[in-house]
């Protein structure tokens, strides 16, 4: 080997030797300035979602990991270490990519009771094309409860939030479907109104803007607010009916003119009309 080659591979060696240097040093800095940053930011480690976790998705260290979140503004019942998450937990929820792992949305079984607050109750009510918004209402919506019975319509419920629409309970299913029941989130006394309900009239629901809390009152409508009007029964008469003094096949006989000589006074009996000479006072 020549001295020329000698020189090359030593120079090739050093060259390397400090590309590994630079490369750390790179990093090095990169992790002080990131924690340098973390520190001047007073942020904390979260636990987010690295992947689209669908209802019934279980966690683990493929779809989980620890981002840089400010402290002030971390949400409720959000996890600062993966070892934190016990094994076996499932999405009860859908979670988008990069959205805090919270201890509402995860559960050790995905069950739809796992979704309902202690004090709150699941009812289902039977709903179709129309009384369903036509397939729009999705797990998510809030709607208000509409009850129609004996030609009155009452709001029987307001700003009630949709756990499942048929057996479905996913928020990311936009697509409208018609379907046969809903299933509401209320509280124990609604619980028993809405089955009450179910047996005296027929239940709608009204979709309302979600950012839309504010309640009542909402009037009762009836029949009689549309503007219709039914006339009594007495004032009806069947147009194919003739009166009651004449014949369906004879046509009615006109009437005869008078010749009048005196005062004369009217009688109306029904349809007839008859001419009485009232005699003047002192004749006889």
């Amino acid at each position: 080997m020549n001295q020329r080659n000698i020189i090359i591979l030593v120079a090739a060696g050093l060259l390397g030797v400090l590309a590994v240097y630079l490369a750390n040093t790179w990093f090095s800095g990169v992790e002080e300035r990131q924690q340098a940053f973390v520190e001047e930011q007073d942020l904390v480690n979260v636990a987010v979602a690295s992947q689209e976790l669908e209802f019934g998705t279980a966690l683990n260290n493929e779809n989980v990991r620890l981002v840089s979140w400010p402290a002030n503004s971390v949400p409720q019942g959000a996890f600062n270490d993966l070892s934190s998450i016990e094994p076996g937990q499932v999405a009860i929820r859908p979670i988008a990519i990069g959205e805090p792992i919270l201890q509402s949305r995860i559960s050790g079984r995905a069950s739809l009771s796992a979704n309902l607050p202690v004090d709150m109750r699941a009812v289902s009510i039977p709903v179709n094309q129309v009384s369903g918004v036509a397939g729009f209402v999705l797990p998510g919506d809030v709607v208000d409860v509409m009850l129609t019975r004996e030609e009155t319509t009452v709001v029987l419920l307001e700003n009630v939030q949709v756990l499942a629409i048929d057996r479905r309970s996913n928020e990311q299913d936009t697509e409208p479907a018609v379907v046969d029941t809903a299933t509401l989130q209320v509280d124990p006394i609604s619980a028993q109104r809405l089955t009450l309900a179910r047996q005296v009239g027929s239940l709608s629901l009204a979709l309302r803007n979600v950012e839309n809390q504010e309640v009542g009152p909402t009037p009762s409508v009836t029949v009689s607010s549309l503007g219709y009007f039914r006339p009594p029964p007495s004032r009806v008469r069947t147009a194919s009916a003739p009166p009651p003094h004449q014949s369906s096949s004879a046509p009615a006989a006109a009437p005869v003119r008078q010749t009048r000589s005196g005062p004369q006074m009217t009688i109306v009996r029904g349809t007839d009309s008859t001419n009485y000479e009232v005699p003047r006072y002192g004749s006889r």
